[in-house]
């Protein structure tokens, strides 16, 4: 089975969204490198194969949305959610982050109406950086989302882990959804 999922990777400025993004969709091997701010935003496309959705291994087609943290491009955040199935949002662990964080969850997940299930908290942690293993210090309604932690130095496939696990959780979703629109149109 085959599923398109969009994704948005998206915050902050310099959080390393664009590193992260390389690394899942295996576009680069290069971890570190030179900062290179991204203008608007980049659409990674790529294949996952035997992702575990429900107990069943399925392969899904990837589309990972790494848009620019700059709040310039907000105008053009609409057009970008129109049919998201998941949002990604990558922060590291600084009193400013967090506080947009919220912003973030508001306006891509509620107002977009999708499950806290197909959202994922990622503290990303620069090469070089002392990751902090603790639960930031998150408003009471983003707590109950799904956090990890990712150094792409320290531990690179714990991260691929959770990505593909985050995937499958989408994918199940999405199923579901197929499956009540199928029931409903049936009856």
């Amino acid at each position: 089975m085959i599923v398109s999922l969009f994704m948005f990777l998206y915050l902050s400025f310099q959080s390393g969204k664009t590193v992260l993004a390389n690394f899942l969709s295996d576009a680069t091997e290069a971890i570190g490198g030179d900062y290179n701010p991204t203008l608007g935003v980049r659409i990674l496309e790529f294949e996952c194969l035997n992702v575990n959705a429900g107990g069943r291994n399925v392969g899904c087609e990837v589309e990972l949305w790494d848009c620019s943290g700059d709040q310039k491009f907000e105008t053009c955040w609409p057009a970008l959610m129109k049919d998201s199935n998941g949002v990604i949002i990558v922060f590291n662990d600084i009193p400013s982050h967090l506080k947009e964080i919220e912003m973030f969850y508001s306006y891509f997940v509620q107002q977009q109406r999708l499950h806290d299930s197909q959202c994922l908290l990622i503290a990303h942690h620069k090469p070089s950086s002392a990751p902090g293993r603790n639960r930031p210090n998150l408003a009471q309604q983003l707590s109950k989302l799904r956090l990890i932690h990712s150094n792409l130095e320290e531990d690179p496939e714990q991260v691929r882990t959770a990505f593909r696990q985050y995937l499958g959780t989408v994918v199940s979703s999405l199923s579901e959804s197929r499956d009540k629109e199928e029931m409903s149109i049936i009856t």
